[in-house]
């Protein structure tokens, strides 16, 4: 047999299409040409299943890829099914590519990086991308087959004739351009295989020529260079934690610990197997980035396809394996596919259903992860409705004496009577209050309202006063908690959140009669007007109240809503609002009429130290809110040394 010819295709560009189009991903021909290989030996098994070929005694599947660096060559070997000369002329000569002119036409200005191997089955054909020359040795496993030699030098024209091949498979050489001498070499060929097929079903072996002398006595056994069985194509069952953790630290050569997985394993509607490993985090979330690999039936396809994983699980660490999805997605036609939906949706369920499982039945365990998971939850709820719906009674809050309880078990605490104790936690007789029926409707408000710390040491005057008053709050000083609770405000009627400097709550207040506020109301006007000229402002909400702690002389309220424009105007950039400048809408000024500073300047109004005194309540009640600029900082310190140096005087 000898035969000539040229390649069956409808145009002669279509190799300097291969070569520079696909130049981007020029390593993926070790993925193509041993993704064949594995193909021919899962074939070949199967006929032997069937009945319809009969394997050799203590026949094992395998690919060999030899390197010499010397010749810059490479060679693919399989013990598959092998070709006919019927089945290169098929296959190979006859290029798996329908509308070649209309392809060239499509992408001859196209510049991105999508790939279009194997979407016309063009996967041999990548070894051009690296080859002037490319030879095939095959021999088929029917019988009376014989073998056949394929040569081609990159152009439109091949030889074929009878080869000399003896063993059933194929064998590929890559003649290598001159401008790509590493693919010949060993490491760089292990490095790339490690990439695109350390977990193919049929064993890989890496050898090189010439290859180094054995010493005398001592025996090599080659090794595979992939895992054949990888972890995610058992049954959980089979799986050790030993097992999950050594597959976590080999795959991401990450030696932290993972919290936990979540191991997927799904036949119906689509096959889908794979783990997903929540890591440790420790860093603020704008900065966690996850590795999610993506395989084809154990053949690498890419890394952080974001359009098959749901954008919020893209932090995690993990594997999927979906032989439906093609070898070489492109992302454009991804993002259009209901199937990849589906998956997206699915994976997102089983992440929701591990979460929520952990919650009802290992609370503790569960309890240990929160920290470290609660970014992914979070943001995950602020992507997704489902998993919204799915987890809004399985997130945790953790209150001031570091407990953790659901969103139901918060909404479940009531709110302290604020006649029961006094300012040291006394049981007191409450004083004549009228207007029962709105205190009511107040005192109903409250049990749905959840109050927030997002700086224990900036709001700990705060948290101090909450505590004596055994009233409770919850952490919420992560980036994402903001536009978190607003979420779930938004999503469950009557919840409401509010930090815990948004107000003077009663229960933090000594209860007075209407006649006894109007007293205070008219004493905090008198007052108004000094501070206004102490502090050289035009205007300052003001007011006087019998706080219990009678530590504290002054603080400062900013109301939610106004906290949450500041907070969104500042995320956004926008002018006009700094949130560490107070005076501003929703800022009030309250003093303390138990302290005995207040009560000295309500006595002294007219003395010369009035103004100094003023402004250095101003200036304590601001410090529990933000730090003071470096102006006002120096003011405070001078001033507060000349208060030190007057007491001193007297």
């Amino acid at each position: 047999m000898s035969k000539q010819g040229s390649l069956s295709i409808n145009s002669e560009n279509i190799f300097p299409i291969i070569k520079k189009w696909l130049y981007s991903d020029h390593d993926i021909f070790y993925r193509e040409l041993i993704s064949n290989g594995c193909d021919a030996v899962t074939k070949l098994k199967k006929l032997s299943m069937m009945g319809e070929y009969d394997l050799p005694d203590g026949y094992k599947g395998k690919i060999t890829v030899t390197t010499n660096a010397n010749d810059k060559t490479i060679t693919f070997e399989d013990n598959g099914l092998g070709m006919t000369e019927d089945e290169v002329d098929e296959y190979i000569n006859q290029i798996a590519f329908s509308g070649a002119t209309d392809f060239i036409a499509k992408y001859k200005d196209k510049t991105n990086d999508d790939q279009i191997i194997g979407h016309f089955g063009l996967g041999f054909y990548s070894a051009f991308m690296v080859a002037k020359e490319v030879h095939i040795d095959t021999l088929s496993y029917k019988k009376g087959a014989k073998p056949v030699h394929w040569e081609c030098d990159g152009g439109t024209e091949f030889s074929m004739e009878d080869g000399d091949k003896e063993t059933v498979g194929t064998k590929i050489t890559l003649f290598l351009n001159d401008d790509c001498p590493e693919f010949a070499n060993e490491y760089k060929s292990r490095e790339v295989i490690e990439k695109y097929c350390s977990f193919m079903p049929t064993e890989i072996f890496l050898e090189k020529e010439p290859a180094e002398p054995v010493k005398k006595g001592e025996k090599k056994e080659p090794k595979p260079i992939n895992e054949t069985t990888p972890l995610w194509t058992k049954h959980p069952n089979e799986c050790t934690e030993d097992d999950y953790k050594k597959f976590y630290r080999d795959v991401f050569h990450d030696y932290k610990e993972p919290l936990f997985w979540i191991h997927l394993n799904m036949d119906y509607p689509f096959n889908l197997k794979g783990i997903l490993y929540f890591p440790k985090i420790n860093m603020e979330y704008e900065s966690i980035e996850g590795t999610i690999k993506l395989y084809n039936n154990q053949v690498f396809v890419a890394d952080n396809i974001k359009e098959v994983i749901p954008e919020f699980l893209m932090l995690l660490k993990g594997v999927i394996d979906c032989p439906d999805i093609p070898l070489n997605v492109s992302r454009s036609a991804l993002q259009n596919d209901g199937f990849v939906n589906k998956i997206s949706d699915y994976i997102t369920k089983k992440v929701a259903d591990k979460l929520s499982g952990m919650c009802k039945t290992e609370k503790e365990e569960y309890e240990k992860y929160w920290d470290d998971i609660a970014p992914f939850v979070k943001y995950g709820c602020l992507k997704d409705e489902k998993f919204l719906t799915k987890m809004t009674d399985y997130i945790l809050f953790k209150n001031l004496d570091g407990k953790y309880m659901t969103l139901p078990e918060c909404l479940e605490v009531k709110p302290i009577d604020t006649d029961a104790v006094d300012e040291n936690g006394n049981p007191v007789e409450a004083e004549v209050v009228e207007d029962n029926d709105s205190e009511n409707e107040a005192s109903e408000k409250k049990e749905k309202t959840i109050y927030y710390v997002t700086d224990e040491n900036q709001q700990s005057q705060y948290i101090n006063m909450f505590k004596k008053a055994k009233m409770d709050a919850v952490i919420l000083k992560h980036n994402i908690d903001q536009p978190f609770i607003t979420q779930l405000e938004a999503k469950n009627e009557g919840i409401k959140f509010k930090r815990i400097d948004a107000d003077i709550e009663d229960a933090l207040k000594t209860k007075t009669s209407k006649k006894v506020q109007e007293e205070l109301d008219e004493k905090a006007g008198s007052l108004k007007e000094l501070f206004k000229k102490a502090l050289k402002v035009k205007e300052i909400d003001l007011s006087l109240e019998k706080l219990k702690d009678k530590k504290t002389a002054s603080m400062i309220t900013l109301s939610e809503e106004s906290r949450r424009m500041q907070d969104m105007m500042k995320m956004y950039s926008m002018p006009g609002m700094d949130p560490n400048m107070f005076g501003g809408e929703g800022e009030k000024l309250i003093l303390n009429i138990n302290h005995p500073l207040v009560e000295y300047l309500l006595e002294n109004k007219e003395s010369e130290d009035a103004s100094l005194f003023a402004e250095q309540l101003y200036d304590l009640a601001k410090i529990q809110q933000a730090p003071l600029k470096p102006e006002e900082m120096t003011k405070f310190i001078q001033r507060s040394n000349d208060i030190l140096l007057r007491l001193s005087e007297k």
